[in-house]
């Protein structure tokens, strides 16, 4: 089985992409023969900027991704989304791919399961 996962939301301000990636990282832990993908796009892109500062206890999304690469995820970004934001030229978290939104459509296309947040 394959499951995209797409994040809109930026990393902090809402508990999107915190519960995304909880969905995720479960699935890894619960159903390692599951194919996961994560595709960030918008705001969300910048959940893949390293070294972001969370007050201690707070759930860092940086390293949520990292345990989800880990665990065999593949981490896909919007190209597009990146530019607009001026990221396209920053340093990114480990295993992040930049991507197109052909790329999303055929994800799309292959998975079993597409979740938004």
């Amino acid at each position: 089985m394959k499951i995209l996962i797409i994040i809109n939301d930026a990393p902090y301000g809402t508990e999107k992409a915190f519960n995304a990636l909880r969905i995720a990282n479960q699935l890894n832990k619960d159903y390692p023969e599951t194919e996961v993908v994560i595709f960030l796009m918008a705001d969300g892109v910048n959940c893949a900027i390293p070294n972001q500062n969370t007050p201690n206890g707070y759930y860092n999304i940086e390293r949520m991704l990292k345990l989800s690469t880990r665990k065999g995820t593949r981490l896909l970004l919007c190209g597009s989304c990146l530019e607009a934001r001026g990221l396209k030229s920053v340093e990114l978290v480990e295993q992040a791919e930049i991507s197109t939104m052909a790329e999303l459509t055929k994800e799309i296309m292959n998975s079993d399961k597409v979740f938004t947040f």
